[in-house]
């Protein structure tokens, strides 16, 4: 199989730094992203030529369009774009600030469209390309004191859902990659925002954070193996749950819409008939 060139934001930590060293282990290519390109220095080191540390801002569409573009001229091609950059915004819906939820859609959402559309043309061009998008279990439900981040990534759900559709006929790859909680820094001051907290709401912070101390967290490591599979895939899948908790999960709060949803028939099929 042909070494694949990869590009990666996010690149410097947690899952984005493992799935970056298991691409590098194994012969492939990284332009690998971070803002801080001192965190990603060691790659270069290990692996040499194979990585191209690139310093990146996602939230800076002119310095997005020139890493990819320099990542792409770099290495002639670019078959794999995984979107990594994120980070979470702890608060319920009355206390977060709304400064601070349109500088957490800037780098979750609009970061990743950014990296998308500098990429697209170069692909376009290939005729082939794999577009990857770190989603989350909480990109297909929702939770308290993190709905804005449950937000972001409900809108790259929908982006991704709708690009696949768009780009199929280019020979355009799109896969949705769905983490459950795993053993990562995700929740450090480093991945993570908190709004000033309103009394309140005091008990169910404490209810959160019980929850979230005694919650299994999966092997981030182990999660290398899996994401290979799916870049190799001759037909990969649109969405891909990322560890064993995000199946029951889902489940459960699938068959409780669907039967909302049934209940309430006969009154949204009414909805569609005028008795006037």
């Amino acid at each position: 199989m042909e070494n694949k060139v990869w590009f990666i934001t996010g690149a410097s930590r947690g899952l984005g730094r493992i799935w970056a060293e298991a691409a590098l282990s194994r012969g492939d290519k990284v332009a690998a992203t971070a803002r801080t390109p001192e965190n990603i220095a060691e790659l270069k080191e290990r692996f040499g030529d194979a990585v191209l540390p690139l310093a990146l801002d996602v939230t800076d569409s002119q310095q997005v369009e020139h890493v990819v573009q320099q990542a792409h001229a770099h290495f002639g091609r670019l078959d794999v774009v995984l979107n990594n950059a994120g980070y979470t915004l702890v608060g319920t819906t009355e206390e977060a600030d709304e400064s601070d939820v349109r500088e957490l859609f800037d780098t979750n959402y609009f970061g990743t469209l950014r990296v998308i559309q500098a990429a697209l043309p170069l692909l376009r061009l290939q005729g082939s390309g794999h577009i990857l998008g770190v989603s989350s279990a909480m990109g297909i439900v929702a939770a308290p004191l993190i709905g804005f981040y449950c937000a972001s990534k409900w809108a790259v759900e929908a982006l991704h859902d709708s690009l696949a559709q768009e780009v199929k006929s280019f020979g355009i790859k799109v896969t949705l990659l769905e983490p459950g909680a795993f053993a990562t820094d995700f929740g450090s001051p480093l991945s993570m925002k908190t709004s000033q907290g309103l009394e309140v709401y005091a008990e169910l912070r404490n209810q959160v954070s019980v929850r979230l101390s005694t919650e299994e967290r999966g092997d981030p490591n182990a999660t290398a193996d899996a994401i290979l599979q799916i870049i190799d895939a001759e037909d990969p899948p649109l969405r891909f749950a990322v560890g064993s908790g995000v199946l029951p999960l889902v489940r459960g709060v699938y068959a409780d819409r669907l039967a909302t949803w049934e209940t309430w028939e006969a009154v949204s099929n009414a909805a569609s008939i005028s008795h006037r």
